[in-house]
């Protein structure tokens, strides 16, 4: 008997008989489907025809279904349609097996009408009520008992101001009170010797107010945050008031103990509230989530599969995407015209490690971590900087380099110019080399530079006047060699974390005349109604636009903070909408990044012209296990667990990598059932009442790129040849 044949035998237990019951009742036909059908295949046909005979009589939404939503919008279906596709789609994939590795490769059988029947027939099928829970929403759904009912602009903005930033006066006024519990911490580890510092250190005749100053000066120097940086469960606590609870204290202990690095900075814990205001209650979710372990992802530690395939490398063999590759830990590459650079300095590490970092594999093996000595560049970097300059110049499709970690911030200001100079003459070396090479044959130039970095959230004392003036040097010397786009990628998570200090760190960006770009972690504790909305809203307020508002990737190491990609997109089309930019203002928006230095004023003006709370400029996306970004996506299938599984498609709006063509669609399946996500904020404080249409959103579609993030055009015609790349 096969495992399958196992689990088909186990009895739902009560709960599932009651959420039957409740099916069968609200569902007649169905209960004389599954009651008449003498097995699961009778079963499967008889729905199958219910429902195809339905949705035969809706054209459009027949079409949609039957060309798999291609040449079509999804905008062009009714919201009973959403469900009869899920049906019919069910039936499609009906007994298809996968490997579930948020469950170490075990296998996975999506099969939900069969479940019915067992259920109904036998008792058995062992689907838990989280299963039956999303086949009550579903045939709801499909009756059209329930209308989707878009929230007005009023309900939205009632949603955001449950959310203060990190400017509220009265949120300022609580940080320094964190900071100075914090300083009594430090001036502890001082006098008792537990932490030793030639550059941090104290007077012996000094009294207990001139150890506070002289800590409150250092306070502004972002060396004295990574010296003091949180690095064991007892300090954590000790930091924060001792207001942990034993719980999570274990969960913690834990940790240390299964090899997780800890590091959180003085400066990013005064972020968090230890007496929690009333009018702010839960406001800082989103940031704790970030410093605090999840007892999955203490559990997986150690197991953790890679999410990112294409960062898999072995030497001489092309990576997941198909591209060869000059180093295995430097270079990480998917599309055709941009490629990561992780450079060998303190560029590998970052300001603190977030709980669902998507490099925890490598965190995991080593790769990356906290020894901010020994990551230094050595002897052999400039040698091998020269060899992945040799790559990036010798390609005829790359045009984008992303200079990030780790943090790119995190190298010195000495690792960046050095790196700054490779990019220049790397860039000028390209351009000249493409004068002797023929129209259809000449390679993209280096056109835009980023520099991927939390530091502006975690440690904005890192943007000082010289980092500033190496960055507009760069910027001036590298536009007379034809790159004409110079980006900072950072990410903020939650409005809390706009402070004052913050708010001073992208100001000084921005006077060096970069465009700063904001990609928020879509992760349960930001998805709550209005959270994202509400950054967008104070990120557009200090001149950052929002870039890209990403689903949790990973595994069942990232359960706690995973949001059902549903959310994902119910936030694009419920809340996100209302500030949508009109198109007819894309050629204005194209030039934003022109004069970076006026970036804020911009925004503002397009905001004010057109009534919009913020400026919808990001796409809501998740990163695929293969190549690229999508939200395109149909459900095609649900676990006895209730987690659906989910057929994605690459997103057709941009280049890819050739061997898309011979990957086919990419299945995810979902590490928590969407009851379980509402039970999770149900659990923060949230009414799940107002989130009552998630259940229907089972198709997603890819949103349209906004022109400022497109790339310039050439004036001559690039080779179509792709070089670095093997199909196999």
């Amino acid at each position: 008997m096969s495992i399958i044949q196992q689990l088909d035998q186990i009895a739902i237990n009560v709960k599932s008989h009651r959420l039957l019951k409740r099916l069968l009742k609200e569902n007649p036909t169905l209960e004389e489907l599954m009651r008449n059908s003498r097995n699961e295949t009778e079963a499967l046909i008889g729905v199958r025809n219910w429902v195809m005979e339905e949705l035969r009589q809706k054209p459009e939404a027949y079409q949609f279904y039957r060309q798999n939503g291609k040449h079509m919008s999804v905008d062009q279906l009714d919201w009973p349609d959403f469900a009869a596709i899920r049906i019919l789609d069910y039936i499609d994939y009906a007994g298809h097996e996968y490997k579930d590795l948020n469950l170490h490769g075990e296998l996975a059988v999506s099969n939900p009408i069969k479940m019915i029947w067992l259920a109904v027939n036998f008792g058995t099928g062992g689907a838990k009520p989280f299963f039956f829970e999303d086949m009550l929403e579903l045939f709801r759904q499909y009756r059209g008992e329930q209308e989707l009912q878009i929230p007005s602009r009023n309900q939205i903005e009632e949603w955001m101001e449950r959310f203060p930033s990190g400017l509220d006066p009265r949120i300022v006024k609580l940080r320094e009170e964190n900071r100075d519990r914090i300083i009594r911490v430090i001036i502890k580890q001082l006098d008792e010797g537990m932490v030793k510092s030639d550059r941090f250190q104290f007077t012996a005749d000094w009294s207990g107010e001139q150890k506070y100053l002289q800590v409150l000066d250092w306070w502004d120097d972002p060396r004295f945050h990574l010296k003091f940086a949180v690095r064991t469960p007892e300090l954590l606590n000790e930091m924060l008031g001792n207001s942990l609870d034993p719980d999570t204290m274990k969960i913690l202990y834990d940790a240390y103990q299964a090899g997780i690095p800890f590091f959180v900075n003085p400066y990013y814990l005064s972020l968090l509230h230890v007496r929690v205001p009333y009018f702010a209650i839960g406001a800082d979710l989103a940031i704790r989530d970030y410093i605090v372990y999840s007892r999955q992802l203490v559990n997986e530690f150690g197991h953790i599969s890679a999410w990112e395939k294409e960062d898999i490398v072995r030497p001489g063999e092309p990576n997941a995407a198909g591209w060869l590759l000059p180093s295995y830990h430097n270079v990480h590459r998917r599309y055709p015209e941009v490629a990561i650079l992780i450079p060998d300095t303190a560029g590998r590490t970052c300001g603190g490690l977030c709980t669902s970092c998507q490099r925890m594999f490598d965190f995991q093996n080593g790769n990356l971590n906290f020894d901010l000595e020994k990551l230094k560049p050595s002897e052999g970097w400039n040698e091998k900087l020269k060899q992945l300059m040799d790559y990036f110049e010798n390609d005829s499709q790359l045009r984008d380099i992303l200079i990030t970690g780790g943090d790119a911030l995190m190298s010195s200001d000495q690792a960046l110019e050095h790196l700054f100079d490779a990019v220049y003459a790397m860039a000028k070396r390209k351009r000249e080399a493409n004068k002797k090479r023929k129209e259809g044959e000449k390679y993209a130039e280096i056109v835009r530079v980023r520099l991927g970095t939390r530091l502006p959230i975690y440690l904005p004392q890192r943007i000082t006047p010289k980092l500033v003036a190496i960055l507009a040097d760069f910027k001036r010397r590298a536009s007379e060699v034809g790159v004409q786009q110079f980006v900072v990628q950072t990410h903020f998570e939650s409005p809390m974390e706009v402070t004052p200090e913050a708010r001073g760190s992208i100001e000084k960006l921005l006077s060096a005349g970069w465009t700063i770009t904001n990609q928020l972690v879509f992760t349960a504790a930001a998805s709550r109604r209005g959270h994202a909305s509400k950054l967008r809203q104070v990120l557009n307020d200090i001149g950052v636009l929002s870039y890209y508002t990403f689903t949790v990737k990973g595994y069942m190491e990232n359960n706690h903070s995973f949001a059902v990609n549903a959310r994902a997109v119910q936030e694009e089309k419920e809340e996100k909408i209302v500030g949508r930019i009109p198109e007819k203002y894309y050629d204005v928006i194209r030039n934003f990044p022109l004069e970076a230095e006026n970036m804020l004023q911009k925004i503002n003006q397009l905001r004010e012209k057109e009534n919009l709370p913020f400026l919808a400029s990001d796409r809501n996306v998740l990163n695929l296990p293969g190549v690229g970004k999508s939200m395109t996506f149909r459900v095609i299938g649900i676990t006895r667990y209730g987690r659906r599984i989910l057929q994605f498609d690459y997103d057709s709006t941009r280049k890819h990598s050739p061997i898309i063509h011979k990957m086919g669609k990419v299945i995810i399946i979902e590490s928590k059932s969407i009851k379980e996500y509402l039970d999770q904020l149900e659990s923060m404080g949230e009414e799940v009442s107002e989130y009552e249409s998630l259940y229907g959103y089972s198709i997603g579609e890819t949103e349209g790129r906004i022109p400022i993030y497109e790339y310039p055009a050439y004036d001559f015609k690039l080779t179509p040849e792709m070089t670095n790349l093997e199909l196999g």
